[in-house]
């Protein structure tokens, strides 16, 4: 089986460190105004900032904006759902 996720395009948008607009997104795994954690064609992304407000996330294509003051984008290596709390949702 073919994997689909490799040719949705993966890009983030910044404009003035206060609006974010990134495409390839699959998933939101958490969010509060200090950080957001998504799930994206190209791993976890993790966004930490002040005041983050997610305006909307297209499903079908995987485009999300976002606004708030935005201090650092890092991609993870390991999954916030590793270890013990992903073997409870087994």
């Amino acid at each position: 089986m073919q994997n689909t996720t490799t040719n949705v395009p993966h890009n983030i948008i910044m404009e003035n460190r206060k609006t974010l607009r990134i495409s390839g997104v699959k998933d939101i795994d958490s969010f509060s105004e200090n950080r957001i954690v998504l799930s994206t064609v190209m791993g976890e992304l993790i966004i930490k900032g002040d005041d983050l407000h997610i305006g909307e996330l297209e499903g079908t294509s995987g485009d999300l904006t976002m606004t708030g003051c935005v201090n650092s984008i890092v991609y993870s290596r390991h999954s916030v759902m590793d270890g013990p709390v992903k073997k409870l949702f087994r």
